[in-house]
């Protein structure tokens, strides 16, 4: 199994990104993940147009994009215009989810839905074969700095198990230490979104945090 390292973008220091970015791209992380909100599906604002504009010119690795926003169907032309190579979307933001899905393929991106903490495996199910990536929110969505939600970690037998009927990858975001790493790997996780409780404002360089975590988790692959 592999394991993917996925920098949130919303915990980089913006005062100097170019920094930020050619750090963690020297320090072997694969995707960029970038948080995109509304205020409206999330109570909260995401980083810009330009930002993301931005990053994606100077970045070596490929960029993500989790819209957490209403009607997400309408922007991601936008975002795979800006670079994006996998795309999420909250299922219930939108009215046909399906349709969503199809136009991030018509585009030649991955999709990918994102499950709330409040949302159960079920409710997605009908998706599951059509997606690439299934992202289940271990934070309620909008703000860094939040505490684990223990009572998620069932959904992630469930999605373990339907995988190995569709094939698609699981992915992870919110308050991922070390330690869960550790834990969701053994329990089918591949992709980790890593924040402040991994990454962002810590002693360590992104080089050796990002090493450190491969050599913990090679026993597990």
């Amino acid at each position: 199994m592999s394991l993917l390292l996925s920098p949130s973008m919303m915990c980089a220091n913006f005062s100097n990104l170019e920094q930020e970015v050619n750090s963690l791209d020297n320090a072997g992380i694969d995707f960029f993940h970038m948080d995109i909100m509304d205020g409206s599906f999330v109570p909260n604002f995401g980083m810009g147009l330009q930002d993301y504009e931005y990053i994606g010119k100077i970045a070596q690795h490929p960029l993500d994009a989790h819209l957490m926003i209403e009607n997400p169907g309408k922007y991601v032309q936008l975002f795979s215009d800006l670079g994006a190579q996998v795309i999420y979307f909250h299922p219930e933001a939108d009215q046909q989810p399906a349709r969503v899905i199809d136009n991030i393929h018509g585009l030649g991106k991955k999709a990918g839905i994102a499950i709330n903490p409040g949302t159960s495996v079920t409710a997605v199910e009908g998706l599951l074969p059509i997606v690439d990536y299934v992202m289940v929110m271990t934070v309620n969505p909008g703000f860094a700095g939040q505490p684990f939600l223990d009572y998620v970690l069932p959904k992630f037998e469930q999605l373990t198990a339907l995988q190995k009927q569709f094939g698609f990858t699981i992915s992870v975001d919110g308050a991922i230490s070390r330690q869960r790493i550790s834990q969701l790997k053994a329990l089918g996780v591949e992709n980790f979104i890593l924040g402040t409780s991994t990454l962002f404002n810590k002693n360590q360089s992104y080089q050796t945090i990002i090493d450190e975590v491969r050599s913990e988790n090679t026993v597990l692959a």
